[in-house]
């Protein structure tokens, strides 16, 4: 079993802003693959279906970003899911919108999901999938910035990225995530 987990903040104000692409890559995937985000438990939402033969969970933590990590080592304890079974989505200001970049393990690099997700899980070594948003303009704060929803120039740069983090979830599905890495952060 494969879990996927993307990180955002629950609510409509929290709709379509910088932080809660993971959460659009969820529902994405969600339409593709036909599986309905429907059990409400382990202080998420999530849904399971079969993909290609592989038993997939897709997971929207309803913590806030800041707590991600209670849900998803709730899922994890509970379906019995090893750091390998695992891949977290996420929004990352380093990155310049429209790129992802994949990565087997790392530090939290500043981010409070990935933060929380280490504390709970107890180790940096899982499988990530940055997603750009870019850094604010001028004197804007970060958290208004991240915050924010994307204007309508940065949406045609987004949607193809979440398109395309969908694949890279998919890819994972039929390859080790290496060779998924390799493939995906070469383009």
């Amino acid at each position: 079993m494969k879990l996927i987990v993307g990180l955002g903040n629950p609510g409509k104000q929290y709709e379509k802003t910088r932080h809660n692409i993971g959460f659009e890559v969820i529902d994405e995937l969600s339409k593709k693959w036909s599986i309905p985000l429907d059990q409400a438990k382990h202080k998420g939402i999530y849904g399971s279906g079969s993909v290609n033969g592989e038993r997939v969970l897709l997971l929207k933590p309803l913590t806030y970003m800041n707590l991600s990590g209670e849900s998803i080592s709730a899922v994890m304890n509970f379906f019995k899911l090893e750091n390998d079974d695992l891949v977290i989505l996420y929004d990352d200001l380093d990155l310049p919108p429209g790129r992802i970049r994949l990565r087997q393990k790392g530090s939290a690099g500043g981010h409070n999901g990935i933060k929380s997700t280490i504390a709970h899980l107890g180790t940096q070594e899982f499988n990530r999938i940055r997603i750009g948003i870019g850094r604010p303009e001028g004197r804007i704060p970060v958290t208004d910035y991240v915050l924010g929803r994307f204007t309508e120039e940065e949406w045609t740069k987004i949607e193809p990225i979440i398109e395309k983090s969908a694949h890279a979830c998919e890819a994972w599905l039929k390859s080790p995530f290496l060779q998924v890495m390799n493939e995906y952060n070469q383009s």
